[in-house]
């Protein structure tokens, strides 16, 4: 949410027409997401600042499907459209051809999330505006802390906060995901997570000149 604001910002859309493309309906993860998005979003959207012209989610998380239901929201929108909040990369780029297909690549914000080679590709392109990088090696150590204080008995100092299972709250390490755009794909990359031969492999150009 706050990576589609910051583009639409930079664009100058104070104003703008948006759309939601969330993913499994059945997936958890997938409601907390766009609990996420929409709460930076909403207040905009209900100082009438932006438009939510379709909010649409895709069965099975299915790239196939969710470049269908783009098509028909872009329909819907008339083709006028200045950001889609997708749930995920695969979603995002399913949008992104159907932008290219019409044209507007490039021209509207797309976000994403997972920071997979693909979706980091299409932020350097500039087909994606942004994603969002869960730090691997981060959850791991903050993981290991963890299970090592319980193994050896001890309170889980290492904790930040709280998660409720069902049945009780447990002790968790809730770590702040990162959003990427061109300015710091590099910290992926240095982080490990993805590879630079990956990452630029023909567009050597666009990596250079975003400091990879």
């Amino acid at each position: 949410g706050e990576g589609i604001k910051a583009c639409l910002d930079a664009a100058g859309k104070s104003k703008a027409r948006i759309v939601y493309l969330n993913g499994s309906p059945t997936d958890n993860n997938a409601t907390l997401f766009k609990a996420g998005y929409d709460s930076v979003l909403r207040p905009h959207i209900d100082a009438g600042d932006y438009t939510l012209v379709d909010d649409q989610a895709v069965p099975d998380w299915d790239n196939a499907k969710g470049g269908v239901i783009f098509e028909q929201q872009l329909s819907k929108a008339k083709g006028k459209l200045d950001a889609v909040v997708s749930a995920n990369e695969g979603l995002g780029l399913a949008a992104v051809a159907v932008l290219k297909k019409n044209g507007l690549n490039g021209k509207v914000c797309v976000s994403g999330q997972d920071a997979t080679v693909d979706g980091l590709r299409a932020i350097l392109t500039g087909d994606l505006s942004n994603t969002v990088y869960k730090a691997i090696k981060a959850e791991a150590e903050a993981a290991a802390a963890l299970a090592v204080a319980l193994l050896k008995g001890e309170e889980a100092t290492t904790a930040t906060g709280s998660v409720n299972n069902g049945t009780a709250d447990v002790p968790s390490v809730l770590l702040v995901p990162v959003s990427i755009t061109k300015e710091n794909v590099k910290d992926v990359i240095a982080d490990g997570f993805q590879t630079r031969e990956d990452v630029c492999k023909d567009i050597e150009d666009l990596c250079t000149a975003n400091g990879i």
